[in-house]
């Protein structure tokens, strides 16, 4: 119990009264129950800061001090380099590269080796077990979240955490899209779905607005004639996921808020879904379009 509880004050709390306080001088003078509260009702709608570890970078520094480290889908941007890290990624090194230059992406960025390369993205192929693993807007994009979740778990030592950063779809171009649910999540598990549902097709190409987190947080969400193309993007998104007969389409399956995703991973967890729960998910920043978390690996979860 007591190194449970070590473990657990190694990350800042998802509302550090100190660093909030500290970090607005409107604040200053309040109790840390007042900034709790105040954090509540006005900060997290505002933007305010309530953790160092609701910055990516600031969660990467944490990352970084983990004794061995998974990333899955680094492509050209990695979030975290060195002798400690293996890579999980959908195509080899010469794939990603050649992906690179169709997509119009930098391959500088490509790490020089990809350790563990699955065209499915099944983490099974993994063959050792980490302190930690990360992922970086990826989690969205699993057709079957309950089973990425257990694979994750899979590759990771006992008390082993995952770290996360991911889409808030309140400041990102999955605006108009509503949270998922903990039924969509089931059914797609139940389904062992292995590419995405046609919803998540036209959902992904005909209500997606812009992603520009400045715009979103300043209330402007929509770009001219947004709603008038709807109908013909969506009828394109069908002929797209007719075309591709039965095969992958790279769109989002998932959209989460900070509130919401912690609420959903939570009853996956609790229901004996997922061995990972909840232990950070820290508030979006302003003007940024993402959250981040940590999960941790509960060695008393039961498998299902």
């Amino acid at each position: 119990m007591f190194r449970d509880r070590l473990r657990t004050e190694a990350f800042a709390p998802e509302l550090d009264a100190d660093f909030y306080r500290g970090l607005y001088g409107d604040l200053r003078a309040m109790s840390e129950a007042d900034a709790a509260q105040h954090f509540r009702e006005h900060g997290i709608r505002e933007g305010r800061q309530g953790s160092p570890l609701s910055a990516r970078e600031a969660l990467i520094e944490v990352l970084k001090r983990q004794r061995s480290i998974l990333e899955i889908g680094p492509f050209c941007a990695p979030v975290v380099r060195g002798r400690n890290v293996a890579y999980f990624d959908v195509l080899d090194r010469a794939g990603l590269v050649e992906r690179a230059g169709r997509v119009g992406q930098d391959a500088k960025g490509i790490p020089e080796r990809i350790d563990f390369v699955s065209p499915t993205g099944d983490l099974s192929v993994v063959d050792r077990r980490f302190a930690a693993v990360v992922s970086s807007h990826c989690i969205e994009h699993q057709p079957d979240l309950v089973r990425h979740l257990a694979q994750v778990a899979a590759v990771l030592e006992p008390g082993g955490h995952y770290f996360l950063m991911v889409p808030n779809k309140l400041y990102c171009f999955d605006h108009f899209i509503a949270p998922s649910t903990l039924a969509q999540v089931l059914a797609a598990h139940v389904e062992a779905r292995r590419v995405h549902r046609l919803e998540s097709v036209i959902e992904h190409r005909a209500l997606t607005t812009h992603n520009l987190p400045a715009r979103h947080w300043a209330g402007d969400h929509l770009d001219p004639g947004w709603q008038a193309s709807v109908v013909g993007r969506a009828t394109a998104a069908i002929a797209e996921h007719a075309a591709a007969a039965g095969g992958y389409v790279d769109v989002h399956a998932w959209q989460f808020t900070p509130g919401s995703f912690r609420t959903l991973v939570g009853m996956l967890h609790e229901g004996g879904y997922s061995p990972l729960r909840p232990l950070r998910v820290y508030e979006t920043p302003h003007g940024r379009n993402e959250f981040t978390a940590i999960l941790e690996l509960d060695p008393m979860a039961g498998d299902r």
